[in-house]
């Protein structure tokens, strides 16, 4: 391949380079010892490869000035490798082939000396980028940049200097990486689309802003009747206790197709049941816009209701799952109760040994069933079954007279007594969690200065894993910091701890006048939301323990739920 264009004098105008290797094909008979250079060139990111800020390429830039800089110290150039696309930052040196590659001519004596038109084209991973380089040096290969140099490594001073440099490196590469991320936050935080596929429910409409190409972008607009059916999709799963599957076999049903003109698909309903955007909100990474009331075509509180199901029935909170998993069946309990001797889940059971009917068939029997005596056959003192219509109506006892306690409190005065209360804890949380991050950075501050010791030779451990467990410890310091921001936050606003709490009492109050007028499944959802866990106990012993909405209502006030509530009652 002919490179006259960009090929310094010293090196030939009619020098050639084989295509696939990068090795030069007429290489001069006498070079003088130790002037053999390997250039190595790479871009992290494939619009590298066309275009900087100086409208020029970045790859032919760099075996420009590489080029230019051999001419000068009066080298020869016998290889040139280039990586495209390839990350310094995240892509390890053993899962890139060209450094191991130039590994493998290293040890076998083809080159003299790699040059790069800087060091982090090396690599920036900071706790192995600088024993890379080393290792090229151990093995006779000077290692050489048109900006910085020669790396050297003949003291303390020089190792120090080598992991600093790389250090940077790494710590530039995670800004860019911020930088990027922040500039599209802060565009999402403006209520400005950062791009993508359209989302159901919304259309595209000009913006009148620009991008870097000068390209007008676009912003979104509600778009009827799509939104129509998001409402449609989020209320079947917040007031019919709907997941995904049910929602789409609904739809299905009914001939509702989705955009393409096909059937819905459940992970289809599951993205949008999870995608904060139709509350108004826009989010680009983390960062996330105020609501933008002209993008909201789901409430905040149905919303909420719907994370909060799909939070309790995902498999992560199986073991202590409080949300009922399915709406199906007659059975007001599922999922959330259990067995009140070995702690094991009760599922439902059916058999046709029930009482005769007069027209000589059996009724059917359904019980709540320990899974250790039915299924494992483990060991358990307690009874293997329940009678759902007897533990149904104990617990639906309980519902009556949870709500006739609740409805009977003045709302003003429970919902002061319970900001107070609040505001109480999280203080007390505000001051933990600060006391705990200030102890965090007081460790992350001893390890940043014991990593300097390390490179040194002065500490028991080495840079690598002092790096890691620094990366880990600001990790934890970060999320520490943001933690006592939003406590600190809520605090500040107590606006919006009433209002939660006022929309939480005001929920209790619509289920309560809704209970016995709803379908069955609807019930099941409304008892999910009063009762977190019961467990059952021979005799239908019951403990129940309720959903911390409902009990910071009853706690406190003489109203917690007792044994005249059968909350711990026999039959």
């Amino acid at each position: 391949m002919n490179q006259t264009s960009i090929i310094p004098n010293h090196v030939s105008e009619n020098a050639l380079f084989d295509k696939d290797t990068g090795w030069r094909i007429d290489i001069p008979s006498c070079i003088e010892p130790g002037t053999r250079v390997l250039c190595l060139y790479r871009v992290s990111t494939d619009k590298q490869l066309y275009q900087t800020d100086n409208n020029e390429a970045d790859i032919p830039m760099q075996r420009k000035r590489c080029r230019k800089y051999c001419e000068s110290m009066g080298w020869t150039i016998v290889c040139e490798l280039q990586e495209e696309g390839v990350s310094g930052h995240k892509v390890r040196a053993e899962n890139r082939d060209k450094i191991q590659l130039i590994k493998e001519y290293a040890k076998q004596k083809k080159f003299d000396i790699l040059l790069v038109f800087m060091f982090d084209r090396i690599g920036r991973i900071s706790d192995e980028t600088p024993f890379v380089v080393e290792w090229f040096v151990r093995n006779g290969i000077r290692v050489w940049s048109t900006q910085e140099g020669e790396q050297r490594f003949d003291n303390h001073t020089d190792k120090l200097t080598n992991y600093i440099r790389f250090w940077q490196a790494d710590g530039e590469s995670e800004k860019t990486s911020i930088r990027t991320a922040n500039s599209m936050g802060l565009l999402a935080e403006d209520g400005c689309f950062t791009g993508g596929s359209r989302p159901y429910g919304y259309n595209f409409v000009k913006s009148g802003r620009k991008n870097k190409r000068r390209q007008e972008v676009n912003d979104l607009a509600i778009g009827e009747p799509e939104a129509e059916i998001v409402r449609l999709i989020f209320q079947l799963a917040a007031k019919g206790g709907f997941g995904a599957q049910r929602v789409a076999n609904y739809l299905n049903e009914r001939g509702i197709k989705n955009r393409s003109g096909q059937n819905w698909h459940p992970s289809s309903i599951q993205g949008m049941l999870r995608n904060v955007l139709y509350t108004g909100v826009l989010r680009s990474g983390k960062s996330r816009s105020e609501p933008i009331e002209r993008l909201r075509i789901v409430e905040d509180s149905i919303f909420q209701e719907v994370q909060d199901m799909l939070a309790a029935r995902s498999r992560s909170t199986e073991q202590i799952r409080a949300k009922p998993l399915n709406t199906r069946g007659q059975s007001l309990l599922a999922g959330n109760v259990f067995c009140g001797h070995c702690g094991a889940r009760l599922c439902i059971t059916t058999s046709g040994k029930g009482r005769r009917r007069e027209d000589g068939t059996d009724e059917v029997r359904t019980r709540y069933t320990c899974q250790t005596k039915s299924r494992t056959h483990g060991d358990c003192d307690g009874q293997t079954g329940y009678t759902v219509h007897k533990l149904d109506a104990m617990i639906d006892s309980v519902i009556h007279t949870i709500f006739a306690k609740v409805s009977s409190l003045s709302r003003e005065e429970i919902i002061a007594e319970r900001f107070a209360s609040d505001c109480t804890a999280r203080k007390d949380a505000l001051e933990s969690t600060k006391r705990e991050y200030e102890k965090a950075e007081t460790e992350l501050r001893n390890l940043k200065k014991e990593i300097i010791k390390s490179i040194s030779g002065e500490s028991a451990f080495s840079p690598e894993l002092l790096n890691s467990v620094i990366q880990e410890q600001e990790a934890k310091c970060g999320e520490m910091k943001r933690a006592i921001e939003i406590v600190q936050q809520e605090l500040d606003d107590n606006r919006f701890t009433l209002d939660r709490m006022s929309r939480q009492y005001d929920d209790i109050l619509e289920w309560s006048a809704a209970y016995d007028h709803v379908t069955f499944p609807a019930k099941k959802v409304i008892v999910s939301h009063i009762i977190e866990k019961v467990d059952v106990r021979r005799g239908y012993q019951l403990n129940i323990k309720l959903n911390l909405s409902v009990e910071q209502f009853l706690s406190g006030l003489d109203c917690t739920p007792s044994a005249d509530m059968t909350y711990l009652t026999s039959a």
